[in-house]
C-alpha cells in the first residue's frame, strides 16, 4: 500500500484511541522492533472483528507491548476474559500499565512463558484466538490450539504475507519457512475456512466449522 492511500485510510477512519496512540509512540521510543506492534489500522480491524464476534474468551499468542490485546479486549462480552501469553518477561509491566490506562486490565490475564507449554494447561475454550508469536512456531501454535477453539470460532494469524517474501517464494530463513509452512498447512485442512487479507503484513482469518 502506498503512503497516499495509507494516509487517506487513516484520515477517513475513526480516530485512534489516545491511550493506543501513546502506547504506539512509547513502543517506538523504548523498544527494538517496534513494528511488531499492530498499529492503528490493523488494531481498528482487530477491534471491529472482536466486536462483531462478541467473544467470551479470547486467547492471544504474543503480547509484545499490548496494542492488539487492548483492541481485542474492546469487543469482549461483559464478564469475558482475554488471556495473553508473552515469552519476554521484560514486557509484562509495560503492557500492564497500558491495560490499566485503557481500562481493560480487569479482563486481561497476562501469562509469561512459552505458549506451547502454557496452552495445554489452560481450561477455557476460545471464541477467538490471535496468533502473533514466533513465526517459526505458527503451525505448532495452530495444532495446539485448534481443539480449544469452539465450533464457529475464529483464529486470526498475523504476518502471513511476511513482507511479500512468501508470495515471492523467498523462504531461505526459518521465520519465512515457518509462515510458508503454516499457510500451506491451512489450505489442506478440511475443518476450517480461511482467507488472507492484505492488511499491513497480512492477516489470515480462519473459521472453525
Amino acid at each position: 500500500m502506498n503512503r497516499t492511500t495509507e494516509n487517506y485510510i487513516t484520515a477517513h477512519s475513526t480516530a485512534e484511541n489516545p491511550v493506543l496512540e501513546e502506547l504506539h509512540r512509547q513502543t517506538h521510543i523504548r523498544f527494538v522492533n517496534p513494528n511488531m506492534s499492530s498499529g492503528f489500522i490493523q488494531g481498528r480491524l482487530l477491534e471491529m472483528i472482536s466486536r462483531m464476534i462478541k467473544p467470551q474468551h479470547i486467547l492471544e499468542i504474543g503480547t509484545f507491548t499490548g496494542y492488539s490485546a487492548i483492541c481485542l479486549a474492546m469487543g469482549l462480552q461483559a464478564g469475558g476474559c482475554l488471556t495473553t501469553i508473552e515469552i519476554d518477561d521484560e514486557l509484562r509491566d509495560f503492557a500492564h500499565t497500558f491495560f490499566v490506562k485503557a481500562g481493560v486490565d480487569s479482563c486481561i490475564r497476562q501469562i509469561t512463558g512459552n505458549a506451547l507449554d502454557v496452552i495445554p494447561q489452560l481450561e477455557a475454550t476460545f471464541d477467538l484466538v490471535f496468533i502473533d508469536g514466533d513465526k517459526r512456531e505458527y503451525s505448532d501454535y495452530y495444532r495446539t490450539v485448534i481443539d480449544r477453539v469452539k465450533s464457529g470460532g475464529f483464529i486470526i494469524a498475523d504476518n502471513t504475507l511476511w513482507g511479500g517474501k512468501i508470495a515471492d517464494g523467498c523462504t531461505a530463513d526459518r521465520q519465512s519457512r515457518g509462515i510458508a509452512e503454516f499457510n500451506n498447512m491451512l489450505i489442506e485442512q478440511t475443518n476450517i475456512e480461511n482467507v488472507i487479507i492484505p492488511v499491513r503484513d497480512g492477516l489470515s482469518i480462519i473459521r472453525k466449522k
